[in-house]
């Protein structure tokens, strides 16, 4: 009895030293680690053979990052229980593993600590505008109500095709996948890959795309909706720029495709089915994964548009990855005003902290740093193009999963770079920064300032 209250002890001496940002990174590697436990069981794959580690560790990886690249075929070598497994992570880790564990306690009326709380709302990506419980409730009912509107919608269309247990079960995983930003599809089967047999398909393609945006709308921008209602000015500041900024990416983005891509991947189509490609892969480029066409045969510009959408993501606090909107638009309004003497950010009239910015800036700085740094490696060690490289290192490191072909030949080395891109974009650049980073005790000194040349 003694010996387990000691060791309850160290334990907790053991968090309360460690940051919430250390826990919530090593949080995200005992789940990845968890999972690639799971498939690499034999009864894992339909084979009933092992499925080598590297393999499931890559998997694993991409699943619970919610990323979506592949070295298998997710649904000819995973078994039903290779694919449930698939599921669970990717609804974890869409989620973010702290709001799931959360939920398990409440669910079992166990009593939910201040440091479990602050953990929470920092992983959910809230600003303290939202109280505890509330907070829980709205991420589990918005989680369930969205997902199960897309699993009936989408049963309507695979039941007809498949049958009803395999209808319902493509039509689980692709919800949840789709509403979580993964990007794993069962469609090989059906399709060369993805869902490019459906490029034309209105109904499944706006199913797919609303999903998408919902999920990576975020769950603070859920409740300011839910409180608010369409009285946009009423909404927070996050929220208007989110909206804002999520609006016109899509609307540019899809303008551009479609004038990028008229002679290359649209080259066969008629206009209406060039405006659904030209939305769906706007949308599905900001962290999803999904693709309607071969995005190997992009045109340069096309293939430079899709890199930008990747590299800028979805929004903070939810369930896409990348640098986020709102990081990118402190960054660009910061340049703009920088440029007419004026350091100050301001967003519907309201000026952004200045340590927001300097997050910001970081933030960006990571990315792009870490991008580079992987696109050197990954050219160095494989044979591939510099296109090709940039492509599959940002897609990795921004979560999304869209790839030209090159993540399934991939060396052992290069998938260990990937799998840490893929791990570091999940928990963000600016944390990774902060988890990696030792607690020091700063001594508080003013350094003399001399004045250097810029630009």
């Amino acid at each position: 009895m003694l010996m387990k209250r000691n060791t309850k002890n160290s334990i907790q001496r053991f968090t309360d030293k460690i940051s919430y940002t250390q826990i919530i990174a090593i949080g995200f590697i005992v789940l990845i680690l968890t999972g690639t436990f799971l498939l690499h069981l034999p009864f894992a794959a339909r084979t009933g053979t092992r499925t080598p580690f590297i393999d499931c560790l890559f998997t694993a990886a991409s699943a619970t990052c919610v990323t979506g690249l592949t070295v298998v075929d997710t649904a000819m070598h995973w078994s039903i229980f290779g694919q449930i497994v698939l599921i669970f992570l990717i609804q974890i880790g869409g989620l973010g593993f702290m709001s799931v564990i959360t939920m398990v306690f409440l669910f079992f009326k166990k009593q939910v600590t201040l440091r479990e709380r602050r953990l929470l709302l920092q992983s959910a990506g809230d600003n303290g505008s939202v109280s505890f419980s509330n907070l829980i409730k709205r991420i589990l009912a918005g989680t369930f109500i969205f997902e199960g509107t897309g699993i009936i919608l989408l049963a309507f269309f695979f039941c007809p095709k498949l049958g009803f247990f395999k209808g319902m079960w493509y039509s689980v995983f692709h919800s949840v996948s789709a509403f979580c930003n993964a990007g794993f599809d069962l469609m090989t089967p059906l399709a060369s890959s993805s869902f490019k047999l459906y490029y034309s398909n209105i109904y499944v393609n706006i199913i797919l795309m609303l999903l998408i945006i919902i999920g990576g709308i975020g769950f603070i921008v859920w409740n300011d909706i839910l409180i608010n209602r369409l009285h946009f000015k009423k909404y927070g500041l996050h929220t208007k720029i989110v909206l804002c900024i999520t609006g016109i990416l899509l609307f540019s983005g899809t303008i551009l495709y479609l004038i990028f891509e008229r002679n290359d991947t649209l080259a066969d189509m008629n206009i209406i089915e060039r405006i659904i490609v030209s939305a769906f892969q706007t949308v599905s480029a900001r962290t999803a994964g999904f693709y309607t066409v071969d995005l190997s045969k992009m045109s340069e510009g096309g293939n430079l548009l899709i890199t930008l959408l990747m590299m800028i993501g979805g929004n903070p606090g939810s369930t896409a990855g990348g640098m986020k909107t709102t990081t990118v638009a402190v960054i660009l309004v910061m340049v703009l005003r920088s440029a007419s003497n004026d350091t100050s950010v301001v967003f519907f009239k309201k000026k952004i902290p200045d340590e927001s910015v300097k997050q910001a800036c970081t933030i960006g700085t990571v990315y792009a740093a870490i991008s580079l740094f992987g696109t050197l490696a990954i050219c160095a060690i494989e044979n591939c193009t510099l296109r090709q490289g940039l492509f599959e290192v940002v897609s990795a490191i921004n979560t999304v999963g869209s790839t030209q072909g090159l993540t399934p030949e991939r060396c052992r080395v290069s998938r260990l770079i990937i799998i840490f891109l893929m791990y570091a974009g999940r928990i963000g650049g600016f944390s990774l920064v902060l988890a990696l980073s030792a607690k020091k005790n700063k001594i508080p000194l003013s350094r003399p300032t001399e004045k250097i040349l810029i630009g």
